[in-house]
């Protein structure tokens, strides 16, 4: 079976697949493997809702997914479609629990259209039949139920589906039905997960039923699997379209047993300097317990984690008792909210970076820079008197080490009136801590405005001018 693409791309084998109309489809992994259908004669085939059949292809007729066939049946012929070939129909076997392959009966041929009339005749009465039947049944004082009823593909036979929950004695049943219908009776009783596996339906989840799609064996569903999942039992939800428990309920039920095996008793009271607390709730999978003070009421509740209320427990049985249940005394920062469209910013790269020292942003301090120096960079009232504090000692020693030495203040880089060695006659001795005028006012502030001490070498850099 090939299916052709539009975009053009060639074809695209989907034998494992099958049609999606039928129920209880099987995934073929072994499709497309060559000669997988030669490896093995055996056939299954599907017939109304969930009825499945087994059959072997003694005429070795090509048979594919989605053909509809005639199978031998008794009395007669009966309809249906393939739904596995190959190497997978030994192992659905055996999960369906068919050991002897002397009782499979044999495929005829491709259905003819004379046999898809006579089949569709069968179907169209099918519906009519079940409602006469309750009718029949309910006058008999039966306490049972119809739930189905499958005509057989010749029209010879119908299997009459029905729910019981004691033993009931149908054999006048039969009779009545055999001479209002001029059929072969056979009965079948299910229970109330087949019948709603066999008429079908949409769950509360939005999904089709899994009994009617995938489920082929039900296992009893108790309210205990409610009880660790820390569900209420209320009847109305946990009750399915059958009227029993959901199947789904056991389909989680070991994730959360494996789960509970990381928090404590409920029964288990924690004692801590603020009074007992005792159990309210629990959030299994998240491993997160609620304490409230109030074993009836929520009173002051308090969430700590499974790990914690072990660590309660254990300091409780030394005879000691914390502080408070939780594991920091303090409150938790509010967290600041993400920007998601933070990187679409182009002003990203525009934020205030901090010094290297800790101190203000780059901005505020340039900022405070150019207030507060004039125009010929000099610092105005408070900071030049903060400077002068800082620089008390420094003139001090450097006013020593002048008397000391005996050394004449040498002078700058670009003075050239000045000799080397000496200092020209009514100069003023420069004050530790002031640095001489520039011709250029607009000259940024030094960042050290500390001068050398007098006495010091000059740097590389400032040479006394040649005479």
């Amino acid at each position: 079976m090939e299916y052709k693409l539009y975009n053009g791309s060639g074809k695209l084998c989907c034998k494992s697949c099958g049609k999606q109309d039928k129920q209880l489809n099987t995934y073929d992994w072994l499709a497309d493997i060559p000669g997988n259908t030669e490896e093995n004669d055996l056939v299954e085939v599907q017939f109304k809702n969930t009825r499945k059949g087994y059959f072997r292809n003694s005429n070795k007729i090509e048979l594919e997914k989605g053909d509809i066939v005639a199978v031998e049946a008794n009395p007669g012929h009966d309809i249906g479609v393939v739904t596995l070939t190959g190497r997978l129909v030994p192992l659905q076997m055996r999960k369906a629990n068919i050991k002897s392959e002397t009782d499979i009966k044999r495929i005829y041929r491709k259905a003819k259209p004379v046999d898809m009339e006579k089949y569709n005749e069968a179907k169209e009465r099918e519906h009519a039949t079940m409602i006469r039947a309750r009718q029949i049944a309910l006058n008999l004082q039966l306490n049972m139920k119809i739930g189905d009823v499958e005509y057989q593909g010749d029209g010879n036979k119908a299997i009459f589906y029905y729910i019981a929950d004691e033993r009931v004695d149908f054999r006048q049943l039969i009779k009545v039905l055999a001479d209002a219908f001029r059929v072969r009776i056979e009965m079948k009783q299910i229970g109330a997960r087949q019948e709603a596996g066999r008429i079908g339906g949409i769950g509360p989840c939005g999904r089709e039923l899994c009994c009617s799609t995938w489920m082929t064996s039900f296992v009893s569903v108790s309210t205990s699997a409610a009880r660790f999942q820390d569900i209420s039992l209320n009847p109305q939800k946990l009750a399915g379209q059958c009227a029993k428990l959901k199947c789904c309920l056991n389909y989680e039920v070991d994730c959360y047993v494996e789960a509970q095996k990381r928090l404590p008793s409920r029964e288990i009271e924690l004692e801590t300097k603020d009074g007992v607390f005792y159990f309210f709730k629990a959030d299994i999978l998240s491993n997160q317990i609620t304490y409230s003070t109030d074993k009836n009421i929520p009173a002051n509740l308090v969430t700590i984690s499974g790990r914690r209320a072990f660590e309660i427990i254990g300091l409780n049985k030394r005879g000691i008792k914390p502080d408070s249940l939780s594991e920091d005394s303090q409150r938790p920062e509010a967290k600041r909210p993400v920007d998601l469209l933070e990187q679409e910013s182009l002003t990203r790269f525009d934020r205030n970076r901090k010094n290297k020292n800790g101190g203000e942003n780059n901005d505020g301090s340039n900022k405070k820079k150019k207030k507060n120096n004039n125009g010929n960079g000099r610092p105005q009232n408070g900071e030049q008197q903060d400077a002068a504090l800082r620089n008390n000692g420094a003139k001090e020693q450097a006013r020593q080490g002048q008397s000391a030495a005996g050394q004449k203040q040498q002078p700058k880089q670009g003075q050239t009136s000045q000799k080397q060695g000496g200092q020209q006659p009514g100069q003023k001795e420069a004050r530790q801590g002031e640095r001489p005028q520039q011709q250029n006012n607009n000259r940024r502030p030094l960042r050290n405005n500390t001068p050398k001490p007098q006495g010091e070498r000059p740097a590389a850099n400032d040479k006394p001018a040649q005479a």
